[in-house]
């Protein structure tokens, strides 16, 4: 007997659930074998209105986040690593679907990835003890300098390596306390929506990461503008969105990376000053004795 195979409806992850775009508005992937092109699945074309609820997932989850200990922060992260190894083929055929790597290329593009979620998972307990300080003063009072999360980041993801470049990214960020909400790659969203389901049954708290799909065009603007988004981190914007994003991000004092071009595979990439690009240094005094 004939059936019909169930085909896919991917959903975006935002607040911890599974939503379609408020706009209801979708946009096609595609199989690419050779010349061959079949239709795979439609894709959430998410809009301001998906940011913003974005937003508010991510600023809830915050406190809860933030007062978590390092140690608990490195363990959670260590356990998406597991997770993503045991669906390796997966993540794997996700980014080879467009036909633009290979089946080796797109194998090692996961294997990095884990291993970079590794490596930062270990720096979830000691970054604050490097970028901190304990400062002389000459005076009876302890002076320190203790690196704290900003808050809610916004991040931007290459079409270049979608999903090493998304994670190498976000990990970065949240691993201090931060949140994040994050745009994905417009040409191979794919591997995001598999990263939102691991996500979901993974110890990260609902709300910590926060994956949109759909159109750098119709969503930088609000990134820039939102008042609640603390920092934003660019792949690869054109040198017009550069500038709005600037001015934009001016008026209520963003804090802004931009990447031109990321190699995400170039030894040094992964570094502690990726930590240091979204916190902030604060400056405390404790009085000596009684």
């Amino acid at each position: 007997m004939l059936r019909l195979s169930i085909t896919k409806t991917p959903k975006v992850y935002i607040g911890g659930s599974f939503v379609r775009s408020e706009s209801n508005n979708v946009f096609p992937i595609v199989i690419k074998k050779g010349r061959s092109r079949k239709f795979f699945a439609n894709i959430p074309q998410c809009t301001r209105k998906d940011l913003r609820n974005a937003v508010e997932a991510a600023a809830r989850a915050g406190p809860g986040w933030k007062k978590r200990t390092a140690y608990n922060r490195g363990q959670i992260l260590y356990r998406l690593a597991e997770m993503m190894e045991n669906r390796n083929s997966e993540l794997s055929e996700a980014i080879a679907m467009t036909g633009n790597v290979s089946t080796a290329q797109a194998r090692k593009e996961v294997i990095t990835s884990i291993d970079r979620i590794v490596y930062y998972a270990g720096w979830t307990d000691k970054f604050e003890q490097v970028l901190g300080s304990t400062n002389p003063v000459a005076a009876p009072y302890f002076n320190f300098t203790i690196p704290e999360p900003m808050g809610v980041i916004g991040i931007i993801a290459s079409d270049h390596s979608p999903l090493l470049g998304l994670l190498s990214q976000l990990i970065p960020a949240i691993l201090s306390g931060n949140t994040t909400v994050a745009l994905c790659s417009e040409t191979v969203p794919y591997p995001t929506i598999l990263l939102g389901e691991l996500l979901a049954t993974s110890d990260i708290p609902a709300g910590v990461i926060n994956l949109l799909t759909g159109f750098r065009n119709e969503l930088i603007s609000t990134f820039g503008t939102h008042a609640h988004i603390r920092g934003l981190d660019i792949a690869d914007p054109t040198k017009e969105a550069e500038i709005e994003i600037g001015k934009n991000a001016a008026k209520s004092i963003k804090r802004v990376h931009i990447r031109h071009q990321p190699n995400w595979n170039q030894k040094g990439i992964q570094n502690l000053y990726e930590i240091e690009n979204f916190i902030e240094l604060k400056t405390t005094w404790h009085p000596i004795g009684a």
